[in-house]
């Protein structure tokens, strides 16, 4: 969506899963079909990864539909002031000039050590093995956008109660604190706050979520969610999480003394 308005893109979205629901087909066989990941058919189901014109080629074939999707994409998708997988969630990391991002119960994924990251994959029964590699390398790989020469001002608000429980053992929590202090002292472009336990209820424990601004001036939000996430562009959404950002951040302890939050966590998992 983009305005309020369907676009082309979101209905190219939309009849890619129908043809297949069609057909009969689950997102595991229509990636065994064209060669892809299960993981790649869900993202471009999700709206979270523009199909390339060789992946519509391919479903073209499998799903026998003459080409539409192909042409779909050539002839209408490119009409559009905006598509519905906007940016893409790596495309808006690797763009952005600044980021805000909250997160209530864990530490944000640019900010994850491998073993962090790879015990939340490990806990999620719905993947397969090969599913989990793929989304912990993808996930280690973006984290590279906070060591380009132009990285994004980012400021991380996390709630203490993300430190608090235990993901991959005392150990890999010991070393997932650790490595946010260095990140949080050390980094130039990065600013890291926490909201301590004391603190009383706040707008954002309704969810984690993601503000970004462009070298363009236009903002778009990222909400994370279960199944994929969510992009949002629209003026009254994108003001809606300003003031729950500034409510959330009204409710962290400063930099300086997050750090200290952060080594008695530490201290707590050594």
């Amino acid at each position: 969506m983009a305005g309020g308005q369907l676009t082309a893109a979101a209905f190219l979205v939309a009849e890619l899963r129908r043809a297949r629901v069609r057909r009969g087909w689950s997102q595991e066989e229509l990636a065994k079909a064209v060669n892809y990941s299960p993981s790649m058919v869900s993202a471009v189901e999700l709206g979270q990864q523009p199909p390339t014109p060789k992946y519509l080629d391919l479903v073209d074939k499998a799903l026998d539909t003459g080409g539409i999707f192909g042409r779909m994409l050539t002839d209408l998708v490119v009409l559009d002031k905006a598509q519905v997988w906007l940016r893409g969630w790596r495309a808006i990391l690797e763009e952005a000039q600044a980021l805000r991002w909250f997160e209530p119960v864990r530490v944000p994924g640019l900010l994850q050590t491998e073993p962090y990251a790879r015990a939340i994959f490990e806990a999620d029964d719905s993947l397969s093995r090969v599913e989990r590699e793929e989304r912990l390398a993808d996930r280690m790989a973006s984290q590279a956008v906070l060591c380009q020469e132009h990285p994004p001002r980012a400021v991380f608000v996390l709630d203490e109660s993300a430190l608090r429980r235990r993901v991959g053992g005392r150990k890999v929590m010991l070393d997932q604190t650790e490595h946010l202090i260095t990140i949080g002292t050390d980094h130039p472009s990065v600013r890291l706050h926490v909201v301590p336990l004391s603190a009383d209820e706040y707008p954002g424990l309704n969810g984690p979520f993601i503000l970004a601004r462009f070298r363009d001036g236009t903002d778009v939000a990222y909400l994370g969610g279960q199944i994929g996430g969510r992009e949002l562009d629209q003026a009254s959404d994108l003001s809606m999480l300003q003031r729950v950002w500034e409510a959330t951040l009204g409710a962290a302890l400063p930099p300086q003394e997050s750090t200290e939050l952060l080594k008695g966590i530490a201290e707590s998992w050594n």
